[in-house]
């Protein structure tokens, strides 16, 4: 346990005052709401640190073994001992006591010293009425060889009844349970143990096992399982740590690669945001689609885009979802400094993706990118679950089952469905971002885990060049190096036997249509896809030039014809404004445009030989006129004809965040040596402050209003100090006294009284002034 000065500190608030700003920063580090904001000082602190919110969220960042020892200190008398601690967790050894009692001193949970622990009052509180399932002391006499001595010659009913108190609760409920019995007329189990103090009544249907006969029976230990240790996976599963890098790269490429694809799609199609702010279920399905994977891989994939600041809502009157400025940034970096971007956003997304389709409390369902996939405790339980695989030896594959009996452990109080769900969800989702490999984490993800808040953020809050070093240089050769060529083959598709360079790939995804993905992309030429590169704005020759240029093997002859047939079929069909027109040599391709149905909603005039005007809008006109089998061109007022293909679209920046995500962010270095500073220099103002406060002689304690005087009352409270008051007998004769508050209740003051040695109640109301006591008046 640390070092404590030889004379114990009077309260927490003193504690505190006695120890480094080291300490102090540790204490912040680890209770992140001490300084949101950050408080006037110490005192302020103190008051924050010991209220029952602050209190038991520093709970509940506790292990399972913090939690029993705060159980324990919390079942013996105030103030304890170290050594008394140590001797209550029998067969624990005391360095694995000493570790968690320095953890609850480190964030002010227990003060004092070795020899004087105190427990916060919050904490004692939030344990509950029978600590370590123990009643209070005093209720017995026994002693501990008297209590062996008459269980053994218990009934077994009698000794079941104990068995079942013994760990707690230890209340019983038992008709007329004060009833007088002795020890010749006990004719129950029940009579059996009233009758030799076994067991104790509490009113008249109500026994308790007493302390010293449940510690007695225990052996003197007050835990059952104590657990200094999370538990250990029964048969770990290793991984050659090559294979794991290697799936890692491969999985992180893809990663980036499906960004880049979606984004750019959604640039020139931005799918609309719902009212609700999110997306809906068909554009999911759509993304989904078009990435060549499952909906929840898109899911993830736009979530951690939105993360890293490359997507947001343009927030117009109709808004759509469009890639931001950063993207274009984004886009610039080296492919590995791409994926540390998402791999760290993800790391630190206070979003679960894996609720995407599931059903909320009012049977809604939950869509991506809406505010209500935010959970607070999201980035500490996926740092927790891939910090199993930091801690256990490289290679060492994390099993979801394992997982979840270690974060029971590592933080026990925060156990729930959701939590188990994020934990599988955490396994799924660092495979598919290349953190984890094989199950296993890899280099670069053990690099990323390893790299200081600072290096991390959205590509939004930093420059071009950021991301985190260590990771990017461990990615670096992992990563599969782009290919600059495709094989044509002759049934017409081109075959990609790897990644492609990003501009390859868009100008083959233009003109080409993916048929399979694996090892190797296949892409299929139709005519169709070979339509859309010509509304793009490519000629035939263009086409030609770039399958010769860019294919390791000729071009095939059946291809060459099918460009040339769709070239020369391209733009027979001409779409103008006028609402807008058709215009075509073949009258025959007109006829048939006014008598099919399937162009009633084009409302087709015929104006003069080879011309038709239409009643809707071109962009309009030209999907139906396809849809006919005829390959449309729009063409400009002096019949040229108008490339088609919609502008990329960006969005200005960041949209406003619309998540609700309410615990405490981590604060970083600079942060908290700027809070340890302002909580010192405003200590020594507020000091110096109660000090002159103070009488300098008898009958000199200030008047003070009601308010003042509450206020400075729940003060002292807090830092557990003593105060002068001035008081108002019934006689109306005014006296001065020193007291120690304890409580305040129903306009009364409860306070040890130093003139009287005694605890006395006052009423607030005759409390005519209060000081600070420092030094006794003269």
């Amino acid at each position: 346990m640390p070092t404590r000065p030889a004379d114990a500190p009077r309260s927490l608030a003193d504690d505190l005052r006695r120890r480094s700003d080291d300490a102090l920063a540790v204490l912040l580090q680890a209770r992140p709401d001490l300084v949101h904001p950050v408080p006037a000082d110490l005192t302020a602190l103190v008051s924050r640190a010991s209220s029952s919110v602050s209190t038991a969220r520093a709970l509940d960042r506790l292990d399972a073994w913090a939690l029993q020892v705060v159980e324990v200190v919390a079942a013996l008398p105030d103030p304890t001992s170290f050594d008394e601690v140590v001797d209550a967790l029998v067969g624990i050894a005391r360095a694995d006591v000493d570790s968690a009692c320095g953890l609850l001193l480190d964030r002010a949970l227990l003060w004092g010293s070795s020899d004087e622990l105190h427990l916060v009052r919050a904490a004692r509180e939030a344990v509950g009425a029978w600590p370590a399932g123990l009643y209070a002391p005093g209720l017995s006499a026994l002693s501990a060889d008297a209590v062996i001595t008459l269980v053994q010659d218990a009934p077994p009913e009698a000794r079941s009844v104990l068995d079942h108190l013994l760990w707690g609760p230890p209340l019983g409920s038992v008709a007329a349970a004060d009833r007088a019995v002795t020890v010749e007329s006990a004719s129950t189990p029940i009579e059996w143990l009233l009758a030799r103090s076994l067991i104790v009544p509490l009113d008249a249907t109500t026994v308790v096992l007493p302390r010293e006969v449940a510690l007695a029976l225990r052996g003197g230990a007050f835990l059952r399982d104590p657990s200094p240790a999370p538990p250990q996976p029964i048969t770990p599963i290793q991984r050659d740590a090559g294979a794991i890098d290697a799936s890692a790269g491969q999985s992180a490429f893809a990663a980036v690669r499906r960004v880049e694809d979606l984004l750019e799609q959604w640039s020139v199609a931005p799918p609309s945001q719902l009212r609700s702010g999110g997306l809906s279920v068909r554009d999911l399905a759509a993304a989904a689609r078009a990435l060549d994977c499952d909906e929840s891989a898109a899911a993830l994939l736009i979530e951690v885009a939105h993360a890293a600041g490359l997507l947001a809502s343009d927030e117009e009157e109709h808004p759509v979802w469009l890639p931001t400025s950063a993207y274009d940034l984004w886009l610039t970096l080296d492919v590995v400094e791409r994926w540390a971007q998402l791999a760290s956003a993800w790391l630190t997304l206070p979003r679960v993706p894996a609720l995407i389709g599931q059903r909320d409390d009012r049977d809604s369902r939950l869509n991506a990118l809406t505010p209500d996939l935010d959970r607070a405790d999201a980035p500490e339980v996926r740092r927790l679950t891939l910090n199993s695989g930091l801690a256990a030896p490289a290679g060492t594959a994390l099993t979801a089952e394992h997982v979840r009996g270690e974060l029971a452990w590592r933080r026990p109080r925060r156990t729930s469905r959701v939590r188990d769900i994020m934990i599988d969800s955490t396994l799924h989702e660092a495979e598919m971002l290349g953190v984890t490999g094989l199950g296993a984490l890899s280099g670069p993800g053990r690099a990323l885990l390893n790299t200081p808040l600072s290096q991390r953020g959205p590509a939004s809050t930093k420059r071009a060049s950021s991301s985190p070093d260590a990771a990017v240089a461990a990615m670096a050769p992992l990563l599969p190096t782009p290919l600059d060529h495709v094989l044509l083959q002759a049934d017409l598709t081109i075959v990609a036997p790897g990644p492609l360079e990003s501009s390859l790939a868009r100008e083959v995804g233009l003109m080409a249509d993916v048929e399979s993905t694996g090892g190797a992309t296949v892409y299929r030429l139709t005519a169709d896809s070979l339509r859309r590169a010509f509304d793009a704005g490519r000629s035939a020759h263009d086409v030609m030039q770039f399958l010769e240029s860019r294919s390791r093997t000729p071009v095939p002859q059946p291809l060459a014809y099918l460009v040339d047939d769709v070239a020369r079929k391209h733009g027979v069909v001409r779409v103008g404004a006028a609402g807008s027109y058709v215009r075509c040599d073949d009258e025959a391709a007109l006829s048939q445009i006014l008598v099919d149905k399937r162009a009633a909603s084009l409302r087709a005039v015929r104006l003069a030989p080879g011309v038709l005007a239409l009643q809707v809008p071109v962009d309009e006109a030209l999907p139906v006129l396809r849809a006919l089998g005829l390959a449309p061109a729009a063409e400009a007022p002096d019949g040229t004809v108008v490339i088609r293909r919609p502008d990329s679209r960006r969005t200005t920046g960041r949209a406003r965040s619309a998540h609700r995500v309410t615990e405490p962010s981590a604060p970083d270095a600079l942060l908290i040596s700027a809070a340890v500073k302002a909580l010192r220099a405003g200590d020594r103002i507020s000091v110096g402050a109660r000090r002159a406060a103070g009488p300098e002689r008898l009958g000199t304690i200030p008047l003070s209003s009601s308010a003042d005087t509450i206020a400075a009352v729940r003060s002292a409270i807090v830092d557990q100090l003593s105060l002068w008051i001035g008081y108002a007998d019934t006689d109306g004769r005014a006296t001065e006294r020193v007291v120690d508050p304890i409580e305040i209740s129903r306009g009364f003051l409860t306070a040890y009284d130093h003139r009287y040695e005694e605890v006395r109640s006052f009423a607030l109301a005759r409390i005519t002034g209060v000081a600070a006591h420092e030094t006794a008046p003269s």
